[in-house]
């Protein structure tokens, strides 16, 4: 049952990837310019903490996990996933590694540590507030 659960996670975590994509381009386009960088960085953080979540809470009947290990599982399968598709990204792009870094240092109002907590803790998060467990 883990086995099914982890290959119906990664189209669910591709769906997390289009909508933290599209909250990035929210962000730069709506968020930077009316709020300002440490402003717009928090709340496009809670955003797409928001959004992570809600995805899981929607995503975990078909997964058809509710043990708390294989919720966690699920959850740390997204953040490998996430930092994997991170780093191949940001290096492609060509920035160095301390530029990469810069984003687990919460200067500037990023909050970036703690959205890549919510992905790991995702389904633990939204099996609570199906009332599971």
């Amino acid at each position: 049952m883990l086995a099914s659960a982890i290959l119906k996670a990664i189209p669910v975590w591709c769906c997390i990837l289009v909508f933290a994509v599209a909250n990035g381009g929210f962000r730069e386009a709506v968020l930077l310019p009316k709020l300002g960088s440490p402003t717009a960085l928090i709340v496009s953080g809670l955003l797409l903490s928001f959004v992570i979540v809600g995805v899981a809470y929607l995503a975990l009947p078909w997964l058809g996990v509710r043990r708390p290990l294989h919720l966690l599982t699920v959850g740390l399968l997204w953040l490998a996933l996430t930092l994997v598709f991170e780093f191949s990204f940001g290096l492609w792009q060509g920035k160095s590694w301390e530029t990469l870094l810069e984003a687990y240092t919460f200067r500037d109002g990023n909050i970036w540590s703690l959205v890549l907590a919510v992905v790991a803790f995702a389904p633990l998060i939204a099996a609570k507030l199906r009332g599971w467990g």
